[in-house]
């Protein structure tokens, strides 16, 4: 599958995947500022942003289109950072590609389950016929009505984009991402290790990573780090300048 992408900077190449109903566009600050160290490649995952739509959806796959992207840009290896469903993602293209992986960073996810918590989100956009709405304003009214906060909403409102008609569309492949969900919320279950440099940052708000989770963290990844931020899960967003220089002092790092 050809991702969509957006590159900045120059040196050595990092990846950067988003999380789930995100896409690149979320990370654009950040790409900036990694730039100005490293060869950055923002990718939006399949059925994100304007990345193909499939009903395959796991993380197999996810991992895969990565190993596509890599060799389509003649990359050997890259450093890796991906959040939430990225830093899965990210995890499991390490465990089964490691020699693709430079150093690996992971934020506000562990490789444990997860409950389903987004079940607003799947009630809220996908019984919207967008063909009724005229403007962004009365789509943002229709799905107000079951996810009433702002910063949640707003998030949301950015896959919101226009079909061939002039029509709206959602950007992301809802009906794949509902329908493969007990998939994307799976542990991660491997006899591999990834044994190289290793970045966990936890919102330690957000309740994503546990002290509990730590023990299986270091099982599959000898080498982590796990250092605490105090933010909720939009960790990047919420405390950007604690973040970037967190990050760039460990891929930087000898």
């Amino acid at each position: 599958m050809t991702l969509h992408f957006q590159e900045y900077g120059s040196g050595h190449p990092l990846i950067i995947l988003h999380g789930l109903f995100g896409s690149l566009d979320n990370w654009h600050t950040m790409s900036k500022i990694f730039g100005e160290s490293f060869r950055v490649f923002a990718v939006d995952q399949r059925n994100h942003g304007r990345s193909p739509h499939s009903d395959v959806f796991t993380y197999e796959a996810l991992a895969g289109d990565l190993t596509e992207f890599m060799d389509e840009h003649k990359l050997e290896s890259a450093h890796v950072l991906g959040h939430s469903l990225g830093g899965k993602t990210a995890m499991v293209f390490a465990l089964t590609f490691p020699d693709r992986v430079s150093k690996l960073v992971v934020v506000d996810l562990a490789p444990r389950a997860y409950p389903p918590v987004h079940d607003e989100i799947f009630a809220a956009m996908l019984p919207l016929d967008l063909r009724k709405y005229s403007s962004r304003q009365q789509v943002d009214d229709a799905v107000a009505t079951k996810i009433p906060e702002t910063a949640t909403r707003q998030f949301l409102m950015k896959n919101l984009g226009r079909d061939e008609s002039g029509g709206f569309r959602w950007k992301v492949n809802l009906e794949s991402i509902k329908r493969n969900y007990d998939e994307i919320a799976r542990a991660i279950e491997t006899d591999r290790t990834f044994a190289k440099p290793t970045l966990f940052v936890r919102g330690v708000r957000s309740g994503y990573v546990r002290d509990s989770d730590a023990p299986e963290i270091r099982k599959l990844f000898p080498q982590a780090e796990i250092a605490d931020l105090d933010t909720g899960h939009w960790v990047h967003a919420e405390a950007p300048q604690e973040f970037s220089r967190l990050v760039l002092k460990f891929l930087r790092k000898n």
